[in-house]
């Protein structure tokens, strides 16, 4: 089965609601929306919700333990089961949950979620042939603003599209991140209604943006010195490692798209797809001509694997990226 982009999966949930969801890719903000709308639909009908309603995570939780909470009657409507991090499954739960998986319980619908799948465990190649898959990549610039513009028209505050494309130039498109600096910049125009250029200079900084231009270039330099320093900067200045991470991964996932528009049709093709200021125009392009799509491929993989030590505790967020830069700056 072909897999669902965000959009065809909401208009599939208008139609009906299926047994078997696989949530996959890296923007984990809205795997969780999507996770979350699907449960909201299911139980929509439901009474005593909090009864119907089962989350587990394979960090710590075993797949028998959500198998048993999938295969109890539901006392009324449906239930929904959630597992998070399948990518941690045990071999020796594999065969448990596929044998769930050839006869799901009808009343349930049970929502699987992950960065990544091991293509080679058995488990997940009976998921993605059995389950209503729905991918989450990292959104590209055009896509994160038109996000933003919608999250800030909810938040009651409106800001001009020139300073909304600069918003995602410094805190990038990690969905997570942008929420909560918007969050942000929305609570402090409350009184105003309007997110000003001096708000954002206020609360995000003007600096950040060159800092955040001059990590990226001393990561892809290979000056781990300057990078470092950066980095120090940086994280003295209020930036959270998280945010760090995403906007370090937005910058190789800007580069793997750069380098392809720049090979199909040149500068021109490569700056009305990506939102850069005209002083970064021309050390970008070459930035671009000099990176290899290994190095590139690499930088996306080590970013996302700082990203998932982060957010499972593995050691702190700020020793996780410092290890990432020092990788990077290799």
């Amino acid at each position: 089965m072909k897999a669902l982009s965000r959009t065809e999966l909401d208009r599939s949930l208008r139609e009906e609601i299926r047994p078997l969801y696989l949530l996959l890719g890296p923007e984990t903000y809205l795997r969780q929306v999507a996770a979350q709308t699907i449960t909201d639909i299911a139980l929509s009908s439901t009474f005593l919700r909090e009864f119907s309603e089962s989350s587990f995570s394979l960090l710590n939780d075993s797949v028998k333990s959500a198998i048993i909470a999938a295969e109890e009657k539901p006392m009324m409507g449906r239930r929904v089961v959630r597992i998070r991090n399948f990518s941690k499954i045990r071999e020796a739960d594999e065969d448990i949950l596929i044998h769930y998986l050839s006869n799901p319980m009808p009343t349930t619908v049970m929502i699987f979620s992950a960065d990544e799948l091991d293509k080679r465990k058995k488990s997940s190649k009976v998921l993605l042939e059995v389950c209503t898959v729905v991918e989450f990549p990292p959104l590209k610039d055009a896509e994160a603003k038109a996000w933003a513009k919608a999250r800030l028209k909810e938040l009651n505050v409106s800001a001009d599209d020139q300073l909304v494309s600069q918003l995602i130039r410094l805190i990038g498109t990690d969905v997570q991140t942008l929420a909560s600096e918007l969050e942000k910049l929305a609570s402090a125009a409350a009184d105003t209604g309007r997110i000003t250029p001096d708000l954002v200079d206020e609360l995000i900084g003007r600096s950040r943006e060159l800092s955040n231009f001059e990590l990226g270039d001393h990561l892809l330099a290979g000056n781990r010195k300057k990078a470092l320093e950066t980095l120090y900067r940086l994280l003295e200045d209020g930036a959270e490692p998280v945010m760090l991470v995403g906007l370090i991964a937005g910058n190789y996932h800007r580069l793997a798209l750069g380098k392809h528009l720049l090979t199909r049709g040149g500068r021109e093709e490569v700056f009305r797809n990506i939102s850069l200021p005209p002083f970064k125009r021309d050390s970008y392009i070459s930035t671009l001509q000099r990176s290899s799509a290994a190095k590139i491929a690499r930088g996306i993989q080590l970013t996302a694997a700082a990203d998932l030590a982060i957010k499972t505790s593995q050691a702190t967020p700020r020793l996780q990226l410092e290890l990432l830069v020092c990788e990077l700056s290799g």
